[in-house]
């Protein structure tokens, strides 16, 4: 809900964490409204749902964007529902790679001023604004997380699901790293630096799994998720 100036509905800032105008209060509900029918939307999925993530820039003749393809189909075969960010590149992937196998394809739309347009295979789309309320979602409805290789959205929300775990705001469930070599810098990064200074104990890098096959990935998730 946008609030009345003069007359006519002010738009909202580009930059909307950065701004403080007259009528913040009234974000608020537009705020709230996100989280209610997000809730409701995602209540209405009786079946344990698993999140890919990845990169939006990934395209469709890429080996991640098939890899990503494979381990949706694998998974709603499975009997999970696969959600994504809904975008284009590895969401798109794994969205058509659940629906095709006739999976429930969640994609959680973020609308963004390039990049970020829905894909044609979610079969089951919602559309946010706020990336804080779309991060809950993802947290609140997923039994797992596979993590393509990704940017800064992508380290976002692996960082984040780490932290959750580790420090026990939410139940434990498992993290897998698709693609040692592009993940391999960066686990030896926090096992020298994170581990190394004391920073994290060795029972926290048990939170995460490099994994490389799609059916390794399928297996090792109908394992250890808990339903």
């Amino acid at each position: 809900m946008n609030p009345i100036k003069n007359g006519r509905i002010a738009r909202e800032p580009k930059y909307v964490l950065d701004n403080t105008v007259v009528g913040d209060s009234w974000r608020m509900f537009r705020i709230m409204s996100e989280f209610v029918d997000g809730f409701d939307a995602m209540s209405a999925i009786h079946v344990p749902a698993v999140t890919i993530y990845g990169s939006a820039r990934t395209s469709v003749d890429h080996k991640y964007y098939l890899l990503a393809e494979k381990i949706a189909a694998g998974l709603a075969g499975a009997g999970y529902c696969v959600i994504t960010g809904g975008g284009p590149g590895v969401m798109e992937a794994a969205n058509k790679g659940a629906a095709e196998a006739g999976g429930v394809s969640v994609g959680l739309n973020i609308d963004l001023p390039h990049e970020q347009a829905p894909n044609p295979y979610a079969n089951f789309p919602l559309n946010f604004k706020y990336f804080f309320v779309r991060k809950v979602l993802f947290m609140k409805y997923s039994t797992g997380f596979v993590c393509m290789p990704g940017g800064f959205g992508s380290l976002d929300e692996l960082f984040e699901a780490l932290t959750l775990i580790q420090t026990e705001r939410i139940k434990p469930f498992p993290i897998v790293l698709v693609g040692s070599e592009f993940w391999a810098g960066l686990v030896d990064w926090i096992k020298d630096k994170l581990l190394g200074s004391g920073n994290i104990t060795l029972e926290d890098m048990s939170l995460f799994k490099v994994l490389d096959d799609a059916d390794e990935v399928v297996s090792y998730l109908k394992k250890t998720i808990k339903t």
